[in-house]
Protein backbone atom coordinates (compact mmCIF):
# COMPACT_ATOMS: atom_id res chain seq x y z
CA UNK A 1 0.00 0.00 0.00
CA UNK A 2 1.03 3.43 -0.92
CA UNK A 3 1.41 5.98 1.53
CA UNK A 4 -1.36 8.87 0.79
CA UNK A 5 -3.26 6.71 -1.88
CA UNK A 6 -6.94 7.14 -1.69
CA UNK A 7 -9.07 3.96 -3.33
CA UNK A 8 -11.72 4.69 -5.14
CA UNK A 9 -14.42 1.93 -5.70
CA UNK A 10 -12.91 0.89 -8.74
CA UNK A 11 -9.57 0.73 -7.63
CA UNK A 12 -10.87 -1.63 -4.58
CA UNK A 13 -13.15 -3.79 -7.61
CA UNK A 14 -9.62 -4.39 -9.40
CA UNK A 15 -7.85 -5.13 -6.22
CA UNK A 16 -10.72 -7.71 -5.73
CA UNK A 17 -10.57 -9.03 -9.15
CA UNK A 18 -6.58 -9.51 -8.85
CA UNK A 19 -6.93 -11.60 -5.87
CA UNK A 20 -9.85 -13.54 -6.66
CA UNK A 21 -8.48 -16.77 -6.07
CA UNK A 22 -7.32 -15.32 -2.96
CA UNK A 23 -10.30 -15.29 -2.05
CA UNK A 24 -12.27 -17.77 -3.64
CA UNK A 25 -10.37 -20.25 -2.48
CA UNK A 26 -10.45 -20.08 1.70
CA UNK A 27 -14.26 -19.48 1.47
CA UNK A 28 -14.71 -23.15 -0.74
CA UNK A 29 -12.50 -24.51 1.83
CA UNK A 30 -14.46 -23.23 5.04
CA UNK A 31 -17.86 -24.02 3.24
CA UNK A 32 -16.42 -27.56 2.34
CA UNK A 33 -15.03 -28.23 5.97
CA UNK A 34 -18.51 -26.91 7.61
CA UNK A 35 -20.39 -29.15 5.28
CA UNK A 36 -18.43 -32.02 6.10
CA UNK A 37 -18.39 -31.03 9.97
CA UNK A 38 -22.05 -30.41 10.22
CA UNK A 39 -23.20 -33.52 8.15
CA UNK A 40 -20.67 -35.56 10.71
CA UNK A 41 -22.56 -34.26 14.06
CA UNK A 42 -24.83 -36.29 15.55
CA UNK A 43 -28.23 -35.80 15.52
CA UNK A 44 -29.87 -34.27 18.75
CA UNK A 45 -33.48 -34.78 19.46
CA UNK A 46 -35.33 -32.81 22.23
CA UNK A 47 -38.57 -33.99 24.21
CA UNK A 48 -40.92 -31.92 25.82
CA UNK A 49 -43.54 -32.67 28.65
CA UNK A 50 -45.52 -29.36 30.18
CA UNK A 51 -46.87 -30.18 33.95
CA UNK A 52 -49.69 -28.12 35.30
CA UNK A 53 -49.54 -27.38 38.72
CA UNK A 54 -53.34 -27.47 39.84
CA UNK A 55 -54.67 -26.15 42.85
CA UNK A 56 -56.74 -27.98 45.89
CA UNK A 57 -59.92 -28.31 45.37
CA UNK A 58 -61.20 -27.62 48.62
CA UNK A 59 -61.15 -23.66 49.10
CA UNK A 60 -58.68 -22.33 51.40
CA UNK A 61 -60.65 -20.69 53.36
CA UNK A 62 -62.17 -24.00 54.68
CA UNK A 63 -59.16 -26.01 54.70
CA UNK A 64 -55.53 -24.61 54.30
CA UNK A 65 -52.82 -26.15 53.16
CA UNK A 66 -49.91 -26.90 55.40
CA UNK A 67 -47.67 -26.96 51.96
CA UNK A 68 -46.92 -23.31 51.13
CA UNK A 69 -44.41 -21.63 49.22
CA UNK A 70 -43.76 -20.40 45.48
CA UNK A 71 -43.62 -22.98 42.68
CA UNK A 72 -40.03 -21.60 41.84
CA UNK A 73 -38.31 -23.16 45.19
CA UNK A 74 -40.55 -26.18 45.38
CA UNK A 75 -39.37 -27.07 42.09
CA UNK A 76 -35.77 -26.88 42.94
CA UNK A 77 -36.20 -28.78 46.01
CA UNK A 78 -37.85 -31.78 43.58
CA UNK A 79 -35.58 -31.11 41.19
CA UNK A 80 -32.81 -31.77 43.55
CA UNK A 81 -34.42 -35.15 44.38
CA UNK A 82 -35.35 -35.97 41.10
CA UNK A 83 -32.12 -35.32 39.84
CA UNK A 84 -30.06 -36.74 42.62
CA UNK A 85 -27.23 -39.69 41.51
CA UNK A 86 -29.90 -42.74 42.84
CA UNK A 87 -32.68 -41.78 40.50
CA UNK A 88 -30.66 -41.01 37.76
CA UNK A 89 -28.47 -43.93 37.95
CA UNK A 90 -31.71 -46.11 38.06
CA UNK A 91 -33.25 -44.29 34.94
CA UNK A 92 -29.57 -44.94 32.67
CA UNK A 93 -30.05 -48.88 33.94
CA UNK A 94 -33.65 -48.89 33.05
CA UNK A 95 -33.07 -47.62 29.80
CA UNK A 96 -29.78 -48.80 29.02
CA UNK A 97 -28.47 -44.69 28.76
CA UNK A 98 -24.87 -43.96 27.30
CA UNK A 99 -23.87 -47.54 27.41
CA UNK A 100 -20.58 -46.58 25.18
CA UNK A 101 -19.97 -43.92 28.00
CA UNK A 102 -20.39 -46.16 30.29
CA UNK A 103 -17.90 -48.83 29.40
CA UNK A 104 -14.99 -45.91 29.22
CA UNK A 105 -16.21 -43.83 32.07
CA UNK A 106 -17.37 -43.73 35.71
CA UNK A 107 -20.54 -43.40 35.86
CA UNK A 108 -20.20 -40.02 38.37
CA UNK A 109 -19.20 -38.55 34.87
CA UNK A 110 -21.89 -40.43 32.82
CA UNK A 111 -24.79 -38.55 35.87
CA UNK A 112 -23.50 -35.51 35.07
CA UNK A 113 -23.64 -35.71 31.40
CA UNK A 114 -27.24 -37.21 31.63
CA UNK A 115 -28.28 -33.85 34.31
CA UNK A 116 -26.63 -31.80 31.61
CA UNK A 117 -29.63 -33.04 28.83
CA UNK A 118 -32.12 -32.14 31.52
CA UNK A 119 -33.67 -28.83 32.08
CA UNK A 120 -37.13 -27.59 34.28
CA UNK A 121 -38.15 -23.97 33.29
CA UNK A 122 -41.16 -22.83 35.34
CA UNK A 123 -43.44 -21.33 32.06
CA UNK A 124 -46.93 -19.45 32.17
CA UNK A 125 -46.17 -17.42 35.42
CA UNK A 126 -45.70 -19.79 37.64
CA UNK A 127 -49.01 -21.91 37.33
CA UNK A 128 -46.94 -24.89 35.03
CA UNK A 129 -43.54 -26.11 34.16
CA UNK A 130 -41.79 -27.83 31.37
CA UNK A 131 -39.16 -30.67 31.56
CA UNK A 132 -37.01 -31.25 28.69
CA UNK A 133 -34.81 -34.24 27.67
CA UNK A 134 -32.60 -34.26 25.01
CA UNK A 135 -31.28 -37.83 23.08
CA UNK A 136 -29.54 -38.71 19.91
CA UNK A 137 -31.93 -41.51 20.15
CA UNK A 138 -35.53 -39.86 19.29
CA UNK A 139 -37.62 -42.77 21.12
CA UNK A 140 -35.16 -42.57 24.30
CA UNK A 141 -35.51 -38.75 24.51
CA UNK A 142 -39.58 -39.86 25.04
CA UNK A 143 -39.74 -42.27 27.53
CA UNK A 144 -37.30 -40.68 29.89
CA UNK A 145 -38.85 -37.33 29.48
CA UNK A 146 -42.06 -39.10 30.50
CA UNK A 147 -40.33 -41.06 33.17
CA UNK A 148 -38.60 -37.57 34.70
CA UNK A 149 -42.69 -36.22 34.29
CA UNK A 150 -44.27 -39.21 36.40
CA UNK A 151 -41.28 -39.03 39.07
CA UNK A 152 -42.19 -35.41 39.42
CA UNK A 153 -46.12 -36.06 39.90
CA UNK A 154 -44.67 -38.66 42.32
CA UNK A 155 -42.43 -37.08 44.49
CA UNK A 156 -44.79 -33.94 44.79
CA UNK A 157 -47.24 -36.45 46.20
CA UNK A 158 -45.10 -37.81 48.47
CA UNK A 159 -43.45 -35.03 49.52
CA UNK A 160 -46.62 -33.05 50.45
CA UNK A 161 -47.86 -35.58 52.51
CA UNK A 162 -45.11 -36.33 54.24
CA UNK A 163 -44.64 -32.84 54.95
CA UNK A 164 -48.71 -32.45 56.00
CA UNK A 165 -47.86 -35.80 58.09
CA UNK A 166 -44.58 -34.44 59.45
CA UNK A 167 -46.64 -31.44 60.30
CA UNK A 168 -49.13 -32.57 62.12
CA UNK A 169 -46.95 -35.13 64.11
CA UNK A 170 -44.60 -32.03 65.15
CA UNK A 171 -47.79 -30.21 66.28
CA UNK A 172 -48.77 -33.03 68.18
CA UNK A 173 -45.86 -33.29 70.03
CA UNK A 174 -45.72 -29.54 71.19
CA UNK A 175 -49.48 -29.84 71.83
CA UNK A 176 -48.38 -33.24 74.48
CA UNK A 177 -45.72 -30.81 75.92
CA UNK A 178 -48.31 -28.06 76.55
CA UNK A 179 -50.43 -30.22 78.26
CA UNK A 180 -48.43 -31.38 80.41
CA UNK A 181 -46.48 -28.02 81.60
CA UNK A 182 -50.74 -26.78 81.91
CA UNK A 183 -51.92 -29.92 83.91
CA UNK A 184 -48.71 -28.77 86.28
CA UNK A 185 -49.76 -25.16 86.21
CA UNK A 186 -53.16 -26.28 87.44
CA UNK A 187 -51.74 -28.70 90.15
CA UNK A 188 -49.34 -25.56 90.94
CA UNK A 189 -52.97 -23.71 91.06
CA UNK A 190 -54.89 -26.37 93.17
CA UNK A 191 -52.22 -26.90 96.17
CA UNK A 192 -51.45 -23.00 96.42
CA UNK A 193 -55.64 -22.45 96.38
CA UNK A 194 -55.72 -25.37 99.22
CA UNK A 195 -52.83 -24.10 101.30
CA UNK A 196 -54.47 -21.10 101.74
CA UNK A 197 -58.00 -21.55 101.52
CA UNK A 198 -59.33 -18.70 103.68
CA UNK A 199 -56.43 -15.75 102.33
CA UNK A 200 -57.88 -15.92 98.79
CA UNK A 201 -59.13 -12.05 96.86
CA UNK A 202 -62.04 -14.43 96.09
CA UNK A 203 -62.70 -15.16 99.72
CA UNK A 204 -62.24 -11.41 100.97
CA UNK A 205 -66.44 -10.85 100.27
CA UNK A 206 -66.66 -14.61 102.79
CA UNK A 207 -64.13 -13.29 105.05
CA UNK A 208 -65.94 -9.86 105.47
CA UNK A 209 -69.43 -11.54 106.09
CA UNK A 210 -67.79 -13.77 108.55
CA UNK A 211 -66.33 -11.19 110.96
CA UNK A 212 -69.85 -9.16 110.73
CA UNK A 213 -71.54 -12.17 111.58
CA UNK A 214 -69.34 -13.02 114.04
CA UNK A 215 -69.09 -9.21 115.73
CA UNK A 216 -73.36 -9.79 116.34
CA UNK A 217 -72.34 -13.22 117.89
CA UNK A 218 -70.32 -11.88 120.09
CA UNK A 219 -72.27 -8.50 120.83
CA UNK A 220 -75.03 -10.80 121.49
CA UNK A 221 -72.79 -13.01 124.27
CA UNK A 222 -71.25 -9.68 125.58
CA UNK A 223 -75.01 -9.13 126.58
CA UNK A 224 -75.92 -12.66 127.40
CA UNK A 225 -72.50 -12.21 129.99
CA UNK A 226 -73.31 -9.14 131.18
CA UNK A 227 -76.99 -10.16 132.05
CA UNK A 228 -75.75 -13.52 133.58
CA UNK A 229 -73.08 -11.72 135.58
CA UNK A 230 -75.80 -9.49 137.03
CA UNK A 231 -77.97 -12.11 137.69
CA UNK A 232 -75.07 -14.01 139.88
CA UNK A 233 -74.65 -10.68 141.41
CA UNK A 234 -77.94 -10.52 142.40
CA UNK A 235 -77.95 -14.24 143.65
CA UNK A 236 -74.43 -13.58 145.51
CA UNK A 237 -76.51 -10.54 147.37
CA UNK A 238 -79.40 -12.33 148.35
CA UNK A 239 -77.24 -15.20 149.75
CA UNK A 240 -75.19 -13.16 151.28
CA UNK A 241 -77.97 -11.12 152.81
CA UNK A 242 -79.60 -14.51 153.55
CA UNK A 243 -76.74 -16.11 155.34
CA UNK A 244 -76.41 -12.77 157.49
CA UNK A 245 -80.25 -12.47 158.92
CA UNK A 246 -80.66 -14.79 161.64
CA UNK A 247 -84.09 -15.81 162.73
CA UNK A 248 -85.29 -14.09 166.20
CA UNK A 249 -85.95 -17.33 168.13
CA UNK A 250 -83.03 -18.76 167.41
CA UNK A 251 -81.37 -15.66 168.87
CA UNK A 252 -83.24 -15.60 171.78
CA UNK A 253 -82.82 -18.97 172.94
CA UNK A 254 -79.06 -18.94 172.09
CA UNK A 255 -77.66 -15.83 171.97
CA UNK A 256 -74.12 -16.62 172.09
CA UNK A 257 -74.21 -18.85 168.96
CA UNK A 258 -76.33 -16.41 166.46
CA UNK A 259 -73.94 -13.52 167.66
CA UNK A 260 -70.73 -16.09 166.23
CA UNK A 261 -73.02 -17.46 163.33
CA UNK A 262 -73.91 -13.93 162.23
CA UNK A 263 -70.41 -12.51 162.42
CA UNK A 264 -68.83 -15.78 160.73
CA UNK A 265 -71.52 -15.42 158.24
CA UNK A 266 -71.88 -19.58 159.10
CA UNK A 267 -75.54 -20.93 158.22
CA UNK A 268 -77.94 -21.60 160.71
CA UNK A 269 -78.56 -25.53 160.66
CA UNK A 270 -75.95 -25.92 158.37
CA UNK A 271 -73.13 -28.48 158.80
CA UNK A 272 -69.36 -26.96 159.42
CA UNK A 273 -68.28 -28.70 156.26
CA UNK A 274 -71.11 -26.64 154.38
CA UNK A 275 -70.73 -23.72 156.37
CA UNK A 276 -66.60 -23.71 155.08
CA UNK A 277 -67.88 -24.01 151.69
CA UNK A 278 -70.25 -21.07 151.95
CA UNK A 279 -67.73 -19.00 153.40
CA UNK A 280 -64.86 -19.62 150.82
CA UNK A 281 -67.49 -19.07 148.23
CA UNK A 282 -68.28 -15.61 149.30
CA UNK A 283 -64.30 -15.14 149.70
CA UNK A 284 -64.41 -15.29 146.08
CA UNK A 285 -67.13 -13.23 145.26
CA UNK A 286 -66.08 -10.34 147.69
CA UNK A 287 -62.62 -10.64 146.51
CA UNK A 288 -63.88 -9.80 142.88
CA UNK A 289 -65.55 -6.54 144.11
CA UNK A 290 -63.08 -5.34 147.56
CA UNK A 291 -59.60 -4.57 147.94
CA UNK A 292 -57.42 -7.01 149.47
CA UNK A 293 -57.30 -4.90 153.02
CA UNK A 294 -60.76 -4.47 153.12
CA UNK A 295 -62.18 -5.53 157.11
CA UNK A 296 -64.46 -7.36 155.97
CA UNK A 297 -62.60 -9.62 153.91
CA UNK A 298 -60.14 -10.07 156.82
CA UNK A 299 -63.05 -11.17 158.96
CA UNK A 300 -64.28 -13.49 156.39
CA UNK A 301 -60.82 -15.50 156.33
CA UNK A 302 -60.53 -15.45 159.64
CA UNK A 303 -64.01 -16.70 160.13
CA UNK A 304 -62.52 -19.92 157.05
CA UNK A 305 -59.85 -20.84 159.20
CA UNK A 306 -61.94 -21.36 162.17
CA UNK A 307 -63.88 -23.61 160.41
CA UNK A 308 -61.11 -25.34 158.69
CA UNK A 309 -60.45 -26.28 162.40
CA UNK A 310 -63.67 -27.20 162.90
CA UNK A 311 -64.17 -29.68 160.08
CA UNK A 312 -60.86 -30.74 160.68
CA UNK A 313 -60.99 -32.18 164.72
CA UNK A 314 -65.26 -32.61 164.37
CA UNK A 315 -65.54 -36.57 163.94
CA UNK A 316 -67.33 -38.00 160.77
CA UNK A 317 -70.36 -38.37 162.68
CA UNK A 318 -71.21 -35.39 163.81
CA UNK A 319 -70.09 -33.88 160.69
CA UNK A 320 -72.98 -36.07 158.98
CA UNK A 321 -75.72 -34.97 161.74
CA UNK A 322 -78.04 -32.77 159.84
CA UNK A 323 -80.23 -30.98 162.39
CA UNK A 324 -84.11 -30.47 161.25
CA UNK A 325 -83.94 -28.38 157.69
CA UNK A 326 -85.88 -24.77 157.85
CA UNK A 327 -87.45 -23.13 154.78
CA UNK A 328 -84.39 -20.67 155.51
CA UNK A 329 -81.55 -23.60 154.64
CA UNK A 330 -83.76 -24.80 151.47
CA UNK A 331 -83.91 -21.43 150.02
CA UNK A 332 -80.05 -21.27 150.79
CA UNK A 333 -79.48 -24.23 148.61
CA UNK A 334 -81.60 -23.20 146.03
CA UNK A 335 -79.61 -19.92 145.65
CA UNK A 336 -76.35 -22.13 145.74
CA UNK A 337 -77.56 -24.27 143.49
CA UNK A 338 -78.47 -21.57 141.09
CA UNK A 339 -75.16 -19.92 141.53
CA UNK A 340 -73.40 -22.97 140.24
CA UNK A 341 -75.63 -23.22 137.52
CA UNK A 342 -74.73 -20.01 136.52
CA UNK A 343 -70.90 -19.83 137.13
CA UNK A 344 -70.97 -22.98 134.57
CA UNK A 345 -73.12 -20.69 132.24
CA UNK A 346 -70.73 -17.89 132.81
CA UNK A 347 -67.49 -20.07 131.97
CA UNK A 348 -68.87 -21.64 129.33
CA UNK A 349 -70.15 -18.12 127.66
CA UNK A 350 -66.59 -17.01 128.57
CA UNK A 351 -65.28 -19.53 126.08
CA UNK A 352 -67.52 -19.23 123.78
CA UNK A 353 -66.31 -15.44 123.72
CA UNK A 354 -62.91 -16.61 123.63
CA UNK A 355 -63.21 -18.85 120.73
CA UNK A 356 -65.35 -15.92 118.50
CA UNK A 357 -62.50 -13.34 119.15
CA UNK A 358 -60.41 -16.08 118.09
CA UNK A 359 -62.38 -16.36 115.19
CA UNK A 360 -62.72 -12.97 114.71
CA UNK A 361 -58.65 -12.25 114.68
CA UNK A 362 -58.24 -15.48 112.00
CA UNK A 363 -60.60 -13.90 109.79
CA UNK A 364 -58.61 -10.34 110.52
CA UNK A 365 -55.74 -12.20 109.41
CA UNK A 366 -56.83 -13.64 106.61
CA UNK A 367 -58.22 -10.15 104.74
CA UNK A 368 -55.01 -8.64 105.83
CA UNK A 369 -52.84 -11.58 103.82
CA UNK A 370 -55.32 -11.17 101.17
CA UNK A 371 -53.43 -8.27 98.86
CA UNK A 372 -50.09 -10.70 99.14
CA UNK A 373 -52.38 -13.45 98.09
CA UNK A 374 -53.64 -11.97 95.22
CA UNK A 375 -50.26 -10.87 93.77
CA UNK A 376 -49.04 -14.44 93.87
CA UNK A 377 -52.30 -15.56 92.72
CA UNK A 378 -51.78 -13.32 89.95
CA UNK A 379 -48.36 -14.18 88.94
CA UNK A 380 -49.38 -17.52 89.01
CA UNK A 381 -52.83 -16.94 86.91
CA UNK A 382 -50.62 -15.33 84.61
CA UNK A 383 -48.53 -17.98 83.35
CA UNK A 384 -51.85 -20.21 83.57
CA UNK A 385 -53.92 -18.41 81.40
CA UNK A 386 -50.51 -18.05 78.73
CA UNK A 387 -50.24 -21.89 78.85
CA UNK A 388 -53.52 -22.36 78.07
CA UNK A 389 -53.85 -19.85 75.31
CA UNK A 390 -50.57 -21.41 73.94
CA UNK A 391 -52.61 -25.21 74.18
CA UNK A 392 -55.72 -23.67 72.89
CA UNK A 393 -53.74 -22.05 69.71
CA UNK A 394 -51.55 -25.40 69.66
CA UNK A 395 -54.88 -27.74 69.78
CA UNK A 396 -56.32 -25.70 67.02
CA UNK A 397 -53.37 -25.75 64.76
CA UNK A 398 -52.81 -29.25 65.11
CA UNK A 399 -57.20 -30.28 64.01
CA UNK A 400 -56.03 -27.87 61.19
CA UNK A 401 -53.31 -30.02 60.30
CA UNK A 402 -54.91 -33.35 60.70
CA UNK A 403 -57.66 -32.01 58.09
CA UNK A 404 -54.39 -30.62 55.93
CA UNK A 405 -52.50 -34.17 55.79
CA UNK A 406 -55.98 -35.97 55.53
CA UNK A 407 -56.79 -33.69 52.32
CA UNK A 408 -53.12 -34.48 51.06
CA UNK A 409 -53.70 -38.33 51.16
CA UNK A 410 -56.93 -37.92 49.53
CA UNK A 411 -54.75 -36.45 47.08
CA UNK A 412 -57.22 -33.49 46.61
CA UNK A 413 -54.53 -31.06 47.58
CA UNK A 414 -52.29 -28.93 44.84
CA UNK A 415 -51.10 -31.59 42.17
CA UNK A 416 -49.21 -31.94 39.09
CA UNK A 417 -50.77 -32.95 36.18
CA UNK A 418 -49.22 -34.05 32.96
CA UNK A 419 -50.58 -30.88 30.27
CA UNK A 420 -48.62 -31.41 26.90
CA UNK A 421 -47.53 -35.07 27.05
CA UNK A 422 -43.82 -35.86 25.79
CA UNK A 423 -43.97 -37.27 22.08
CA UNK A 424 -41.28 -38.47 19.87
CA UNK A 425 -39.53 -35.69 18.10
CA UNK A 426 -39.72 -36.28 14.38
CA UNK A 427 -36.99 -33.69 13.55
CA UNK A 428 -33.81 -33.27 15.48
CA UNK A 429 -33.45 -29.52 17.04
CA UNK A 430 -29.65 -29.88 16.81
CA UNK A 431 -26.93 -29.23 15.01
CA UNK A 432 -28.11 -26.88 12.59
CA UNK A 433 -26.30 -27.19 9.96
CA UNK A 434 -27.44 -24.35 7.86
CA UNK A 435 -26.58 -21.93 10.54
CA UNK A 436 -23.48 -24.02 10.66
CA UNK A 437 -22.77 -24.13 6.56
CA UNK A 438 -23.70 -20.05 6.41
CA UNK A 439 -21.47 -19.24 9.51
CA UNK A 440 -18.56 -21.78 7.43
CA UNK A 441 -19.27 -19.65 4.34
CA UNK A 442 -19.17 -15.86 6.43
CA UNK A 443 -16.07 -17.73 8.21
CA UNK A 444 -14.47 -18.36 4.17
CA UNK A 445 -15.56 -15.20 2.80
CA UNK A 446 -13.59 -12.81 5.75
CA UNK A 447 -10.39 -14.91 5.70
CA UNK A 448 -10.22 -14.16 2.36
CA UNK A 449 -11.00 -10.97 2.52
CA UNK A 450 -8.34 -10.07 5.14
CA UNK A 451 -5.84 -12.05 3.80
CA UNK A 452 -6.47 -10.05 0.51
CA UNK A 453 -6.68 -7.15 2.78
CA UNK A 454 -2.99 -8.00 4.73
CA UNK A 455 -1.35 -8.19 1.45
CA UNK A 456 -2.41 -5.20 -0.25
CA UNK A 457 -0.84 -3.76 2.55
CA UNK A 458 2.18 -4.54 1.91
CA UNK A 459 2.32 -4.19 -1.17
CA UNK A 460 4.71 -1.77 -2.18
CA UNK A 461 4.74 -1.95 -6.67
CA UNK A 462 3.40 0.89 -9.12
CA UNK A 463 0.38 -0.28 -10.63
CA UNK A 464 -0.83 3.16 -11.91
CA UNK A 465 0.13 6.33 -13.11
CA UNK A 466 -1.34 7.71 -10.02
CA UNK A 467 0.93 5.36 -8.10
CA UNK A 468 4.28 7.05 -10.57
CA UNK A 469 2.68 10.45 -9.08
CA UNK A 470 2.71 9.66 -5.46
CA UNK A 471 5.70 8.02 -4.96
CA UNK A 472 8.12 9.74 -7.62
CA UNK A 473 6.61 13.55 -8.06
CA UNK A 474 6.90 13.34 -11.93
CA UNK A 475 4.36 13.40 -14.43
CA UNK A 476 4.12 10.34 -16.94
CA UNK A 477 4.84 10.71 -20.62
CA UNK A 478 2.93 7.87 -21.94
CA UNK A 479 2.13 4.32 -20.63
CA UNK A 480 2.61 0.97 -22.36
CA UNK A 481 -0.25 -1.65 -21.98
CA UNK A 482 0.70 -4.93 -20.88
CA UNK A 483 1.16 -6.93 -24.05
CA UNK A 484 -0.13 -10.10 -24.04
CA UNK A 485 1.73 -13.67 -26.14
CA UNK A 486 -0.75 -13.04 -29.57
CA UNK A 487 0.01 -9.24 -29.84
CA UNK A 488 3.79 -10.10 -29.13
CA UNK A 489 3.76 -12.06 -32.83
CA UNK A 490 1.81 -9.61 -34.71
Amino acid sequence: MLPGRKYKPDDILRILWRRKWLIVLPFVVCCAGTYVVAKRLPNQYRSETTILVVPQRVPESYVRSTVSGRIEDRLQSLQQQILSRSRLERIILDFDLYHDARQSQPMENVIEVMRAAIKVDVVRGGEAFSVTYTSRDPRMAGAVTERLASLFIEENVRDRAQLAIGTSDFLQTQLDDARKRLIEQEKKLEQYRIHYAGQLPTQVAGNLQAIQGLRLQLQTLDDVLARARDREVTLERQLSELLVAEPPARAAASPATGAAAGDSGETPGATPREQLENARRRLSVMEERLTPAHPDLARLKRTIAQLEQKVAHEPAAVTAANPTDTPRDRRARELRADLDLLAKEIAAKSNDEKAIRENIALYQSRLEAAPVREAELTELTRDYDTMQQIYRTLLGKREDSKVAANLEQRQVGEQFRVLDPARVPERPFSPDRGKINLLGAVFGLLLGLGTTALLEYFDNTLKSEEDVRLLLGLPVVATIPVLGVQETAR
